[in-house]
């Protein structure tokens, strides 16, 4: 029974990470438009970041969906690949997220782990 019960729970264990790769759907708030990143596209924004050796900037407010980032933060223009539907926002990097914003408002409305 203990053999059944521990395969059974490393099963899981193996298996949670794949669970973990779900699509993130968030309303703008500002505009009331929705955006849709894939756990494919998520990935290649991360890669694009580190591979690129994006500078992270430094935020001394707490980031969240919603917030409006302080008008000293610099915004970087979101690549042509990380897909048509992302072109209009911006992004920025810290605290090990890529943070995407919607410029004229300055909202976050989209953190990437």
């Amino acid at each position: 029974m203990k053999k059944t019960l521990l395969a059974g729970l490393t099963v899981l264990a193996l298996a949670s990470p794949a669970f973990a790769q779900t699509t993130v759907t968030t309303t703008a708030p500002s505009a009331g438009a929705t955006v849709t990143i894939a756990p494919e596209q998520r990935t290649r924004i991360k890669q694009y970041v580190v591979q690129q050796k994006v500078r992270p900037v430094t935020v001394k407010e707490r980031v969240t969906v919603g917030t409006v980032l302080p008008a000293d933060v610099e915004f970087a223009a979101v690549p042509g690949d990380w897909g048509p539907e992302l072109g209009r926002y911006r992004y920025v990097y810290t605290n090990d997220h890529v943070v995407l914003v919607e410029p004229s408002s300055r909202r976050v409305i989209q953190i990437i782990d």
